[in-house]
C-alpha cells in the first residue's frame, strides 16, 4: 500500500517519500523504531521556506558527524521537490535522514548513503500561549543535533502538565537554560534578546531571528542564566519550526508580565528573512 497521498488528516493527503520515491509500508515499518537518525523541520508557505540555507546546512554537518558522509544539497533539494510537487502550497515538511543499517550496528558494510525520508503534514503555526514552564534538570545526548530517539522530551512535557505548567524548560547539571522540550529560549531584558549560553540544539528559526537582529541593529547577547537570574529579565519567549515567538508568561516561580515589543522583534525579525523555494 502507498501512503505517499492517502493519509489523510482532516483533508490534508500527507506525502511520505524515501529518497523521491513513494514509501510504501514495507520501506516504512524498519523506521518505526530507528533511533539512529536525525532530521529538520520545516513550514512551508505558499510553497516557500525560510532558512532553507540553514535547514540544509543541519542535514549535511549531522550526517558527516553521525555517518561520516551526507547527502548533497542538490540531491536533497530535489527530494524536498518531489514531496511538494504533489502537495498543497502551505504545510509541514520533515526530512530524516538515516542510513540503511539502523541502529545497534557497526556500520554500513556496503558503504550505502544515508536514505532520506521526506514527510509532510498540515500547517502550523504553534499554539498562542503565553506558555508557563517548569524547569527541570536534563542534559540531551548529542545536543547540537537534531536527532530522534527524544523519549525525555515528551516524559518532561506530560510531567509538565501534570504538575500543572504548559511544557519545560532545561537546565544543564551547572543549572544553567538550556532549551526547552521542542523549543529554544529567549529572553528580554528590557534593551536586548538574551540567549541562554550552554549546550543546546540551535534551531533554524532561533539562526533566521538571529541574523535578522543583527542585520536591523537589535541588541542581543549570549548569557550564562540560572533561576536566580531570572527575575532580572523583563520577558521570555520561545520558538521553534512552527513560530518566532510564543510568550512564557513564567519559569518556575518567576512569572513576566505582558512584553508586547519582545514579541513585536522576534516576529519582525522572522518576517524579515526571504523565503525562497526550494
Amino acid at each position: 500500500m502507498s501512503v505517499s497521498t492517502t493519509t489523510a488528516t482532516a483533508g490534508f493527503a500527507a506525502v511520505a517519500q524515501i529518497d523521491g520515491r513513494d514509501a510504501d509500508t514495507a520501506a516504512l515499518a524498519p523506521l518505526a523504531f530507528a533511533g539512529h537518525a536525525h532530521f529538520t523541520a520545516m513550514q512551508v508557505r505558499d510553497g516557500r521556506v525560510r532558512g532553507l540555507d540553514l535547514h540544509l546546512r543541519r542535514l549535511r554537518e549531522a550526517s558527516l558527524q553521525l555517518y561520516g558522509r551526507a547527502v548533497s544539497d542538490d540531491i536533497v533539494l530535489g527530494y524536498l521537490r518531489e514531496a511538494l510537487r504533489h502537495s498543497p502550497a502551505d504545510l509541514s515538511l520533515t526530512a530524516t535522514v538515516f542510513q540503511p543499517a539502523g541502529e545497534f550496528t557497526a556500520g554500513d558494510d556496503d558503504g550505502a548513503a544515508p536514505r532520506v525520508l521526506v514527510r509532510t503534514a498540515p500547517p502550523s503555526d504553534g499554539p498562542r500561549g503565553p506558555l508557563a514552564l517548569i524547569a527541570v534538570e536534563h542534559e540531551r545526548v548529542l545536543p547540537q543535533l537534531k536527532h530522534v530517539g527524544e523519549i525525555a522530551k515528551t516524559y518532561h512535557l506530560r510531567r509538565a502538565i501534570a504538575a500543572g505548567f504548559d511544557d519545560a524548560a532545561f537546565l544543564d547539571r551547572a543549572g544553567r537554560f538550556s532549551e526547552a522540550t521542542i523549543w529554544n529560549l529567549a529572553f528580554w531584558d528590557g534593551a536586548a534578546v538574551v540567549w541562554p549560553q550552554a549546550p543546546m540544539l540551535v534551531g533554524t528559526t532561533q539562526g533566521i531571528v538571529r541574523r535578522q537582529l543583527e542585520r536591523q541593529g537589535v541588541p542581543q547577547r549570549e548569557q550564562a542564566l540560572t533561576q536566580a537570574d531570572l527575575p532580572a529579565l523583563q520577558g521570555a519567549a520561545v520558538m521553534n519550526s512552527w513560530t518566532p515567538g510564543v510568550a512564557v508568561s513564567r519559569i518556575g516561580e518567576t512569572a513576566w508580565a505582558p512584553a508586547p515589543e519582545f514579541l513585536r522583534l522576534l516576529h519582525a525579525a522572522f518576517a524579515a528573512e526571504p523565503a525562497q523555494a526550494p
